[in-house]
């Protein structure tokens, strides 16, 4: 029989501790071991049982360890792979049959143990298979201190899709909701039957279709650890979920059921009833750094099986490189862990139908083995060219936690990027800080100076003002400091520099005055991100004004601080409406998310210029005025570019002063059916009107623009 390496049949010789005379039936199962395939990674179900298949170039032995139950310490069996039949080159390779989905498993490596070389091979150490398709458990103690991570799931990837595709609609059309899968149905008040879980998520997605936005970013969903590594609850917990261990397996701690690997089948139901609401999922994933920590971090996994190719080592590799500010740095440009990149997310784009990523400190992936910042780096680009991802909306934190600052340069023209400029600058000006209408107009075209000398789009830009990293909406106006004092750091964590405004109170007040401001602050931002070009990011719950009490990182506040409160969506129902109409707005009008940058020229012959800047008094802007009002005239754009489908005229006038300011309407601009959309000063129902009859501005064009406010008009564009 001729044998190649896709179809080879050796059969397994050699010892294992369980199989022993007084068990022939255990004999019986060791003599039909035989080696299939070599690849794919992970644990493959075919045949009749399971291929197990695991990379490691330093090991001498290699051993697979099957489990019955999630609670068990010890495996019930131990089969080792036969270092001259079940490996090639770097892998090894074992078919296990009568064993199938729902098996649970560790590997096992034998090797060098020079922890001054890089070498960490601990003989007993179970092992997390980086292939792993699901989790079950948690960490175990046990005595001799040997670290019993959760156990591996053979899992079968079958699954009714009802014949659901990825929904591919144009990034440029997209409006992004950021939002946690526990956080955001695990409070009492969600009245979910599935709290904190992917089916919560199903049972609020008519709340999602109401409020209009086109895709929710889901926070890490790959697993993480809910207790320690020595099986003992967390005082603070990892509720963010920023610590992978294992980057093809859904989180179990977000699953209603407690069966082994019912998570695959839950978060995959999750996203065909997003997808059948008309609603993409993009997964924010972190291939920075794991929960294996430092060098005096434990072995779990990727240090039991090769710890020199899956980290940036330093210092000989005694010790670990630290660009993620998390004690490790995943060695993203090895071609060993570059497939695995690979692999990883053609597996979420493949079998659960995701459609597109957020890449945590992305600049990380910019860095080769020695921690240098490459232009062009090879896993950045090989992602962007990836003819499977190419459906996909790539987003990059273009930093990271070692003064990389890439926004504006990251990447090539597949890839979009979180905009921490257009984040600071929104700030700045509605703080009312000095010389910011020259930033401000910059940011609301799409951000040209960072994105167009590369040839890029005002789509790449991702705008956003809050995110789960800061404050939320209402504790920027309501806080000029972080209070983080229950995170137990003494205050010292998070972010110092918030451009926050607490408008003449810190924390929570019934002075009316303040609270009208702080009202007319949100909803000042939510219209300034939702009129802007590029493509708008919110938080979740900015749009009911969700409080985290002044805490400016909640990573570790799994309780209150971090949940949705669902009953803010009835109490803030006023911004809840502004936000729902803008949204409409923008999913309507191609002027104010247009793919090509503002030139200022008519977007047809004898038409008004796409863009139009002037002052409060309807005058030409002296951008190095240090003014606090600005004017901006979008042009009609056509819809889908046919010019028989008009659509509307936009005026924007932004005043961050404290004191009322006089607008006059540009000459250029007054012959126009105007009619107001927003202003922000106004008492609700008139602070929006969704169907765009508001008045009419005064037959003089002069206005008066409270402070700290927001007024819009649109006109339809006669053709």
């Amino acid at each position: 029989m001729s044998l190649d390496a896709n179809q080879c049949y050796a059969w397994q010789v050699g010892s294992c501790p369980v199989y022993t005379p007084e068990h022939p039936q255990m004999a019986e199962r060791h003599a039909a071991l035989r080696f299939t395939h070599p690849l794919p990674y992970g644990a493959i179900v075919h045949d009749g049982g399971v291929q197990f298949v695991v990379f490691s170039r330093s090991a001498t032995a290699m051993r697979v360890l099957l489990y019955n139950k999630t609670s068990d310490l010890e495996p019930a069996e131990i089969i080792d792979f036969n270092p001259d039949l079940n490996r090639w080159g770097d892998i090894w390779s074992l078919f296990v049959p009568g064993v199938g989905p729902g098996k649970l498993y560790h590997f096992q490596a034998d090797g060098p143990h020079e922890p001054k070389r890089g070498q960490r091979f601990d003989p007993q150490a179970r092992l997390i298979d980086p292939y792993a398709k699901a989790l079950a458990g948690r960490f175990l103690s046990a005595e001799g201190g040997i670290v019993r991570p959760p156990k591996c799931v053979v899992v079968d990837e079958k699954f009714d899709w009802q014949g659901d595709r990825h929904l591919r609609r144009p990034i440029s059309e997209t409006i992004i909701y950021e939002m946690h899968v526990r956080g955001f149905t695990r409070a009492r008040s969600s009245e979910a039957t599935h709290p904190g879980t992917y089916l919560g998520v199903i049972e609020k997605i008519p709340y999602l279709q109401s409020l209009g936005v086109t895709a929710v970013e889901l926070m890490p969903v790959h697993e993480f650890p809910i207790y320690d590594c020595i099986g003992q609850k967390l005082q603070r917990p990892n509720y963010w979920g920023y610590d992978p261990i294992a980057f093809f397996s859904p989180h179990r701690g977000y699953a209603a059921g407690r069966e082994p690997g019912c998570q695959v089948r839950e978060f995959k139901e999750m996203v065909r009833a997003l997808h059948q609401a008309g609603i993409e999922v993009i997964l924010d994933v972190v291939f920075n750094h794991t929960a294996e920590g430092n060098e005096l971090g434990p072995t779990f996994g990727f240090k039991g099986l090769e710890n020199r190719v899956y980290y940036m080592m330093d210092n000989g590799g005694e010790y670990y490189r630290n660009y993620s500010g998390c004690g490790n740095t995943l060695n993203g440009n090895h071609p060993i862990v570059r497939e695995m990149i690979f692999h990883c997310l053609r597996h979420w784009v493949h079998n659960y139908h995701v459609d597109g990523f957020r890449f945590d400190l992305a600049s990380i992936l910019s860095r080769d083995r020695n921690g240098e910042l490459r232009p062009n780096p090879p896993v950045v680009e090989a992602i962007g060219e990836d003819p499977l991802l190419a459906d996909t909306k790539i987003i990059a934190e273009a930093w990271d936690a070692a003064g990389a600052y890439q926004v504006g340069s990251f990447a090539n023209l597949r890839w979009a990027e979180w905009n921490g400029r257009y984040r600071d600058d929104m700030r700045r000006f509605w703080r009312g800080d000095p010389h910011m209408i020259g930033p401000l107009a910059t940011r609301l075209a799409g951000s040209s100076d960072l994105y167009q000398a590369g040839g890029r789009r005002p789509y790449h830009s991702i705008n956003f003002i809050t995110s789960h990293d800061g404050f939320p909406l209402n504790d920027l106006v309501t806080y000029n400091e972080k209070h983080n004092e229950e995170n137990e750091e003494g205050n010292c964590d998070g972010d110092n520099n918030n451009f926050s405004y607490n408008c003449g109170v810190e924390g929570p007040t019934r002075r009316k005055g303040i609270v009208k401001i702080r009202q007319q602050q949100i909803k000042n931002m939510l219209a300034s991100l939702l009129l802007s070009q590029g493509v708008p990011m919110i938080l979740s719950g900015d749009e009911c004004r969700r409080t985290q009490r002044g805490n400016n990182n909640a990573y570790c506040q799994d309780n209150a601080i971090s949940w949705f409160d669902w009953r803010r969506v009835e109490k803030n129902r006023e911004v809840w409406r502004f936000v729902e109409a803008l949204i409409a707005f923008r999913r309507a009008e191609p002027t104010v998310r247009q793919s090509n940058f503002l030139d200022g020229h008519p977007v047809r012959p004898g038409g008004l210029p796409d863009a139009s800047w002037c002052n409060a008094d309807g005058e030409p802007v002296d951008w190095t005025a240090d003014e606090r009002s600005l004017t901006c005239l979008l042009g009609a754009m056509p819809q889908n570019g046919v010019l028989e489908s008009p659509n509307h005229h936009v005026l924007i006038m932004f005043h961050a002063g404290a004191d009322p300011q006089r607008f006059t309407i540009p000459p250029i601009a007054r012959a126009l059916a105007w009619r107001q959309f927003i202003d922000t000063a106004a008492a609700a129902p008139a602070d929006i009107y969704p169907d765009l009859d508001g008045p009419a501005p005064p037959t003089d064009g002069l206005l008066e623009l409270a402070g700290r406010s927001l007024v819009c008009y649109v006109a339809p564009d006669e053709l």
